[in-house]
């Protein structure tokens, strides 16, 4: 019985993600000069990392960095320094990446201890990425669900919430990261705005500007040019992918645009929001739809009967989902509308319907809509909006006011949405949102609306 009682001693002596604790948490809660200054150090180049993830995924900024510097020692341990895995996350069975494997928590069947595989990053920023996607992973939602509906600026009730939710087994967890959070006042970066980006000082080739979501697929944008295999690096996929995601890019050293969309995955067949046409703006083509929904290119042309390369007419519907249209949409022509639109009287071709077969992620080509328990990131926001079909709407029956009244502002909530995101893309507080709308907590549903202002 020995081996198994040391067995049981060491599961309730580590967190579940540490590869290795490196603080003891039966000491007290001090740290040497060295160690607060190395954690000074750590602070300085993670908080606009942490800053970034906290807007994207709700998760505060402050309980990132906290956890940062207790899981890795300050950058110092094992695996952040040989694998950029700063929170000790485990390979798990849908990991396809490098690996390192070192003795942690693990034992076989006899009781003894046994190499565990740990993820392998290219960068830090990564690893930083998936901590935020461990929790929000949808198969641990009974576990970290209730985290997401906490407010991302009250740090003492995520810490304790980390600890009933199982994250770690010490019970002082709670009281080391608000130890760390309260001495180098980390919840100043939990709330957006205070720190200007321009005084922190991260190199930019460190930084990811984003990681945003259109179509139930990922995608990264940069404010700035930057090159593909930086990017590569910042999202940790190779550059081979990254080129088999996007029509456009041919060459491994090519430089991307600012504010140019670079998917992670690959796009959709269709589009899977309530949408069903796009008018198209003036300048727009064929490929420039297809990115803004997150559509295969190919796809989007067969679909409206057009070649990839075609550049419809202003103000003409570009079907996004559903069977192919009968007549393909009018043309520019050297800056004006193709002047042979199809005759009344000539025969309208054939409606055949694409073959309705399920795509690779299971998906049928018919453009339903996201699945509520489908979990995305934080919504883009510069959404696409369709003027037919616009997401942002006030109530069907509004009463005359006056026209120097500001109109009121309605928002119907997305699958993955939570109150802290709508605020910062509306420029309003949670808490406005909340007594406006007389919610006592931060619970909504898809499909909600919301009265922003």
């Amino acid at each position: 019985m020995k081996p198994y009682l040391f067995c049981l001693f060491c599961l309730l002596s580590y967190t579940s993600l540490s590869a290795a604790a490196p603080v003891d948490y039966a000491a007290p809660f001090t740290w040497t000069a060295e160690e607060n200054s190395e954690q000074e150090a750590y602070i300085a180049r993670f908080r606009t990392i942490a800053m970034q993830e906290m807007e994207r995924t709700g998760v505060p900024a402050s309980i990132k960095l906290a956890q940062g510097i207790l899981e890795s020692d300050s950058g110092r341990s094992y695996l952040a320094r040989t694998a950029k895995n700063h929170f000790g996350i485990k390979c798990g069975s849908n990991w396809n990446g490098d690996k390192v494997y070192r003795e942690d928590d693990d034992y076989d069947d006899r009781g003894r201890l046994t190499k565990s595989c740990f993820r392998q990053y290219r960068n830090a920023d990564a690893s930083y990425v998936a901590h935020s996607e461990f929790l929000r992973d949808p198969k641990k939602s009974f576990r970290y669900g209730f985290l997401f509906r906490l407010s991302p600026t009250d740090y003492k009730a995520w810490a304790h919430g980390l600890r009933k939710a199982g994250y770690a087994t010490n019970p002082r967890y709670p009281e080391l990261l608000m130890t760390l959070i309260e001495r180098h006042n980390l919840h100043q970066y939990d709330v957006p705005g205070v720190i200007d980006p321009v005084d922190i000082e991260v190199p930019v080739e460190e930084a990811i500007t984003g990681i945003l979501n259109t179509n139930d697929v990922n995608y990264y944008i940069s404010e700035a040019p930057v090159s593909l295999q930086h990017i590569a690096r910042q999202v940790d996929l190779s550059v081979r992918r990254l080129l088999d995601y996007n029509e456009e890019l041919v060459s491994e050293n090519q430089t991307v645009a600012a504010n140019e969309r670079i998917y992670l995955q690959k796009k959709r067949r269709s589009y899977r929001g309530p949408e069903q046409y796009h008018a198209v703006a003036p300048g727009e083509d064929l490929y420039d739809i297809a990115q803004r929904y997150g559509l295969r290119i190919r796809n989007l042309a067969r679909r409206n009967r057009l070649g990839e390369q075609a550049d419809p007419a202003t103000g003409e519907r570009i079907k996004l989902r559903g069977w192919r249209v009968k007549t393909p949409p009018r043309l520019e022509r050297d800056g004006g509308v193709d002047p042979q639109p199809p005759t009344p009287t000539a025969p309208a071709p054939v409606d055949r319907p694409d073959p309705v077969t399920p795509d690779e992620d299971g998906f049928l080509d018919m453009g339903e809509p996201i699945s509520p328990n489908t979990p995305m990131p934080a919504p883009d926001p510069r959404p696409a909006v369709n003027p037919e079909r616009p997401v942002v709407t006030p109530p069907v029956s509004v009463p005359e006011s006056n026209p120097n009244q500001p109109q009121a502002v309605y928002h119907a909530v997305r699958a993955g949405e939570t109150l802290y995101a709508i605020s910062r893309r509306y420029g309003v507080s949670v808490e406005d949102i909340k007594r406006i709308n007389a919610l006592s907590g931060n619970t909504i549903s898809v499909g909600q609306q919301l009265r922003i202002r």
